[in-house]
Parts: structure tokens; sequence; C-alpha cells
């Protein structure tokens, strides 16, 4: 089996993957929130026109998935990813519209190689996602656990 492109000790503190850009489709962000999030705002366009939004925003909960997505296509499908322990923050900072495009990437905070499994660590990483205006619209800050490359 091949080596993964990105494993633990690949990683340095301050690094950054750009993981590329997403349209919001707005398909998408109706049948997300029909099935997933359904408050007026995400899926009825005249009760979203009156609200403090003033039109049809995604879920923030979408946001993450396309930016999971992203993150995934980016780096973590050619990395050692185990999956994640958690996540420690999420912000929704701007309403996301359909028609914005998201540009996401990962910073990495902090790097903590496992005591009681030496074949593995923990990266803190701040995920971060822009419009096509340079405005953040969601961050993620979250840990993620990594393999060490075989020797």
């Amino acid at each position: 089996m091949a080596q993964p492109a990105v494993c633990f000790e690949d990683f340095v503190i301050g690094q950054r993957f750009d993981a590329g850009s997403v349209t919001v489709d707005g398909d998408e962000v109706l049948a997300f929130a029909t099935r997933f999030d359904p408050q007026p705002f995400h899926i009825d366009q005249q009760a979203a026109e009156k609200s403090i939004f003033g039109g049809l925003i995604a879920s923030g909960w979408h946001t993450c998935s396309m930016m999971m997505r992203l993150m995934v296509d980016g780096y973590l499908r050619d990395s050692s990813s185990m999956g994640s322990p958690g996540i420690d923050d999420i912000r929704w900072l701007k309403p996301v519209r359909v028609g914005d495009v998201l540009r996401v990437s990962s910073t990495v905070l902090d790097i903590v190689p496992s005591t009681s499994r030496p074949d593995r660590g923990v990266v803190m990483t701040l995920w971060e996602a822009y419009n096509q205006k340079d405005e953040l619209v969601a961050t993620i800050k979250g840990r993620g656990l990594f393999l060490r490359r075989a020797q």
C-alpha cells in the first residue's frame, strides 16, 4: 500500500493548506435545509426576505459540510487522517448566500504527539471560509488524528 502524501510528522505549526473553493448552489441550500435545518430563512424565499438576513441563506451546518468536503478533497483524502476526536469551536460570522463562492483554508495551530500511542498524534487546526468579497464567513477550530509515516 502506498504511503499517504501527508502524515503526522509533515505538519508544522503555522502551515497553511488551501483547500479550494465551491459555489453555493441554490438547490443544494434548499435540499440540505429542508432535510436538516428547516428554518424559514433557509427554505422560504419570502420569509427569508422579511428576516434579519434579507434573503435566503445557507444553514451554518451546510456551510460546515461544504468546508468539510473541500478539506477532504484538498488534502485529507491523501493523508493518514484517522478522523477527528472533536471540534472545539464553530463560528458563523456572515450569512452565506446562494451564488457565493467560498474559499477554504486550514492553518495548523498545534501539534501534539500521542504519549500512549507513538504511531500517531493530534493536529489542531483552524479552518476558515471566505466569500468572493474576501469576507470571513465561517471558522472551525478542531483536532485531527493522524498516523505517523510508516518506517
